[in-house]
């Protein structure tokens, strides 16, 4: 009933999950779920994610009841400007909200990185007798989470890794927003999760608790496989519109509202709370928050019995790594390299920074070897007892939980929601790489940690049209334009293995937000940097990399290989006398917009003549270039040809640049 009135209060949202879906939600929190609301962030509790987002107003509710902070004015608030009551959950761990979800299938490949981290946490701390990192993840998710791909891509992770300490709650209504399931969804779901290595349970009546309580231990009795409780429920239960697809998404008129009231004998008058029943809630949270207190106490004897393991325990909370420590692992690489492509360089200076990052872990959608980044003599990340196995890029190592390789396979999609879970529990720094092209399989994921402000690393290598024979299926042209206009996210593609280095350094230590790392497949010579500016200037975004004498007449702007372009083009024009010429490495839009207007103005004069070089869409360049300035970019898709042929052929040649160039000069 909280839920009904939410809704009815904003005049929006979905009354039909939490009227169908209360039953199984007041079993799940009442009788199973670990969780003190006084510690939210208590290492060690059950995490929930309502993959359903729609169904906001029942977490809410529940959340409200057990004294998580969200008073009765922030439900009264609901899905109104500046409240902790969004239309759909937001991150919000000190209220009990685990991760964002709404875009459906999202939170329940979420849960699976979740699952993922427990797992493995606990296969690095538990000891006999202390089970430091021992919970559960439960999901409750709805026939559109079910439609979507990416719950097939996670749910068949999930059953090759044994999870078994993942538990969803599958509110089978039927039900979607335009119609009954029948006109798009009749698959057997319970026999495709059998069939990907899970544990299924049925339930006919969704108001049934005890049948509920006994399918969930059920389940936790599991210990090899994952586990899905399908739950026949009526949406919109007790309404006048019970079962219909008009429940789904429109709030109840007020007759209807007050009609369900009535089936259900509740008073008419909205957001009423009777003290029997915020005591039982209470009670409830009281006998939960009981399970934190007996955690802390073990953890002291764990410290004393496990000085060193609590030691490092800690240090993987906390994730701090300073820049100082991290300079210092990377000190030296590359100075004497005469070409390297950046994903050697990417995988070379990710390994050596392995001893001073232990809580760094990750993998690729089944392109280690690509991508180089195989975490060397980490092993893999598997279920215990499944035996080694012979793939291209394995290293010597755990071949468990322990193991710090993810082996996420072709899924892009449901590796992205993963390494949203494994960053969301806490204790790790999760990376996922993939070509560049591939990224837009990932986007919803990316999008979700950008707006959660997740500690996640993307590695996209195989960069531009250079990567050559592949051709233009492979070859990305629109996609560092959409990256960038994601909010919140880094895009950093550097020029050099020396810029290279500096991109890692900066991945490791930024909070607030995810990383994207965009490297070359084909070789670039490594800058001297004794001759020009240090790759330090990376870590703000854009510098001068090399400048000449005289009045600043022209400026050439570059990222990733076509930095190289801009110095031979510099070079090229020094020769023929032609100063005033600078040359500025710009791997970051979004790092260069965060200095202050002095600095952006030290690099770029206002007033100065400029050629941008990218090989992708030229979008978002003019910013930079001004309207006077020019735009060397790729406004067409590749070709199959080795890839400098391409290069040559799509126009990014010296010669093409010095064109372009005298054109500009002619003009200041």
């Amino acid at each position: 009933m909280l839920a009904l009135d939410m809704v009815q209060e904003a005049r929006s949202g979905h009354p039909g999950l939490p009227l169908g879906a209360a039953p199984m939600a007041y079993v799940l929190w009442s009788r199973f779920m670990r969780f003190c609301p006084q510690e939210p962030l208590w290492p060690n509790r059950d995490r929930f994610v309502l993959s359903a987002g729609h169904g906001s107003a029942l977490l809410y509710a529940l959340l409200h009841l057990l004294g998580y902070g969200l008073s009765l004015q922030e439900l009264r608030r609901f899905r109104q400007w500046g409240s902790k009551t969004p239309g759909h959950p937001e991150h919000l761990p000190e209220a009990g909200i685990e991760t964002t979800t709404g875009p459906l299938g999202q939170g329940f490949a979420t849960a699976v990185g979740m699952a993922m981290a427990e797992a493995h946490l606990g296969a690095r701390f538990n000891r006999p007798g202390f089970q430091v990192v021992r919970h559960y993840t439960y999901v409750l998710l709805s026939d559109g989470d079910l439609m979507e791909g990416v719950s097939a891509e996670a749910a068949s992770l999930a059953g090759h890794l044994r999870l078994a300490r993942l538990l969803c709650l599958y509110d089978s209504n039927q039900i979607s927003l335009a119609g009954q399931t029948r006109l798009t969804f009749t698959e057997d779901v319970p026999r495709r999760f059998r069939a990907q290595g899970w544990y299924v349970r049925e339930v006919p009546d969704g108001n049934d608790l005890d049948a509920i309580q006994r399918a969930l231990a059920a389940c936790r009795a599991q210990r090899q496989r994952p586990s899905l409780v399908l739950v026949r429920t009526r949406i919109g239960y007790g309404s006048p519109r019970e079962g219909t697809y008009q429940v789904h998404g429109s709030p109840l008129s007020p007759e209807e509202a007050l009609a369900t009231k009535r089936r259900f004998g509740w008073p008419q008058e909205p957001f009423h709370v009777p003290q029997e029943a915020r005591g039982h809630f209470q009670e409830i949270a009281r006998r939960a928050s009981g399970q934190h207190r007996r955690w802390q106490r073990m953890m002291r004897r764990y410290a004393s019995e496990h000085p060193g393991l609590y030691r490092k325990w800690q240090e993987a909370q906390e994730a701090k790594l300073s820049q100082e420590l991290v300079e210092r692992a990377l000190e030296g690489l590359f100075s004497s390299e005469e070409a390297l492509a950046t994903r050697v360089a990417g995988g070379r200076a990710m390994n050596a920074l392995l001893k001073e990052v232990p809580w760094l872990l990750g993998g690729s959608a089944d392109l280690d070897p690509s991508t180089n980044t195989v975490l060397q003599g980490l092993g893999s990340f598997q279920a215990p007892g499944t035996g080694d196995a012979s793939v291209q890029g394995a290293v010597p190592g755990p071949w468990g939980y322990e193991g710090r390789n993810l082996a996420f396979g072709v899924r892009e999609h449901a590796m992205g929601a993963a390494l949203n879970g494994l960053a969301l529990h806490g204790g790790l720094i999760p990376f996922g790489a993939t070509f560049l092209i591939f990224s837009d399989y990932m986007r919803p994921p990316m999008r979700l940690a950008a707006l959660m402000g997740l500690r996640v690393i993307y590695v996209f290598t195989h960069d531009s049209v250079a990567l050559g024979q592949d051709g233009p299926t492979h070859q990305p042209v629109e996609h560092l334009a959409g990256l960038r206009a994601i909010p919140n996210l880094l895009v950093v593609r550097p020029a050099d293995a020396t810029e290279t280095v500096q991109a890692w350094r900066l991945a490791l230590t930024h909070e607030g937000g995810p990383v994207a790392l965009i490297l070359t497949r084909q070789k670039v010579p490594v800058i001297d940097r004794g001759r020009f500016a240090p790759a330090e200037g990376l870590l703000r975004g854009a510098y001068v990399l090399a400048d000449s004498a005289g009045r600043l007449r022209l400026v050439l702007l570059a990222t990733g290989s076509e930095v190289h372009l801009a110095l031979e083009a510099w070079q090229a024009l020094r020769k023929e006398g032609l100063e005033g010429v600078r040359v500025v490495s710009m791997p970051c839009w979004e790092l260069f917009e965060a200095q202050p207007p002095s600095y952006r103005q030290e690099v770029l004069p206002p007033g100065s003549k400029r050629l941008s070089l990218e090989a992708g869409a030229g979008m978002g360049w003019h910013k930079y270039v001004g309207q006077e300035g020019r735009v060397l970019s790729l406004e067409r898709f590749g070709a199959s040809a080795p890839g400098e042929v391409v290069m040559e052929k799509l126009g990014f040649t010296v010669g093409e640049v010095l064109k372009r160039a005298r054109e500009l000069l002619k003009e200041a």
